[in-house]
């Protein structure tokens, strides 16, 4: 496991992924439940364990496993520090990932979506 490669990918999905979650989350559990700190450390703890995850489990069955086992982890986060049920943290994880594809989308078709492949404009 690559530390720097790790660090920059929290930065990375704090930045973009935890303004979307704390927006959702804010919008289904409520203005007093979903904090952006908690979005923070939703997007921070999720990464750093899904990476552990990753590195410890290997093959196509595993990545299968730890897919599933990721899924349940970044709900278990999303349910603890919105305090809401699973239902909840699971239609906030859904509405995310949507405004997160489409945010991308719009992104990569006015131009920003070159830049993050390196290519020159």
């Amino acid at each position: 496991m690559d530390l720097i490669a790790l660090l920059i990918q929290i930065v990375v999905s704090v930045i973009f992924l935890s303004p979307i979650l704390w927006l959702v989350g804010r919008t289904l559990a409520g203005k007093d439940k979903a904090k952006f700190t908690d979005a923070i450390w939703i997007v921070v703890l999720g990464t750093v364990i899904g990476a552990i995850v990753g590195a410890l489990v290997s093959g196509l069955l595993g990545s299968l496993i730890s897919s599933i086992l990721m899924i349940i982890i970044w709900l278990a986060l999303i349910k603890h520090f919105f305090d809401c049920g699973w239902l909840k943290a699971f239609a906030i994880a859904i509405l995310a990932v949507i405004a997160f594809v489409i945010i991308g989308v719009i992104l990569a078709i006015i131009g920003f979506g070159i830049l993050s492949l390196g290519f020159p404009i």
